[in-house]
């Protein structure tokens, strides 16, 4: 009796450790793997988005439960709202950014059956002295000439037509012997 007792709670102890070990992994969180630009770094021209990539795949599907959100050193939005995911990484674009200084980046992003993805990280921008707006210059574009035709293409042209109308003949010919002689 003794020894089906010490078995049985080796049993149960042995299947807790189980079940344990099982709700340990559904239960990981979602990490920061990287951001564009990189967190803490200076850079020097004016990025077109913000990109944050974690760990698990994000819901695409959750875009208003989404959020990046760009400051600039006066506490003004730069990022235009527009968020897109792609598997592990979201990002979100940017107006052109005028301002020196930090500017702070907040998220709150969404993966299958897990807490969001949450915190924020900063970027040094250190802008030019003088920012001159690009204007498109219109630039006239030369008339394009017909394409010459050349007889010779025509002419092989219609021979291709005339040797497949030949060999459609043939093959009917051909096809009306063979149902004739059964």
């Amino acid at each position: 009796m003794k020894k089906v007792t010490v078995r049985f709670s080796a049993l149960a102890v042995l299947l807790s450790f189980s079940f344990l070990s099982f709700g340990a992994h559904s239960a990981s969180a979602n990490t920061l793997v990287s951001t564009s630009p990189i967190s803490g770094s200076t850079v020097s021209v004016s990025p077109t988005n913000v990109t944050i990539t974690g760990e698990l795949p994000l819901l695409a599907d959750a875009v208003d439960a989404n959020v990046i959100t760009v400051k600039d050193p006066n506490g003004d939005r730069v990022d235009d709202g527009t968020i897109s995911i792609s598997d592990l990484s979201a990002s979100v674009g940017l107006k052109t950014l005028v301002v020196t200084g930090m500017y702070k980046v907040t998220y709150s992003l969404l993966s299958d059956g897990d807490v969001p993805l949450e915190g924020n990280f900063s970027f040094k921008y250190l802008a030019p002295s003088n920012i001159a707006p690009i204007e498109p210059s219109p630039e006239p574009t030369q008339e394009q000439s017909p394409a010459s035709s050349s007889w010779a293409t025509n002419i092989f042209v219609i021979l291709l037509l005339v040797g497949a109308v030949i060999v459609t003949i043939g093959l009917s010919l051909y096809a009306r012997k063979l149902f004739s002689e059964r």
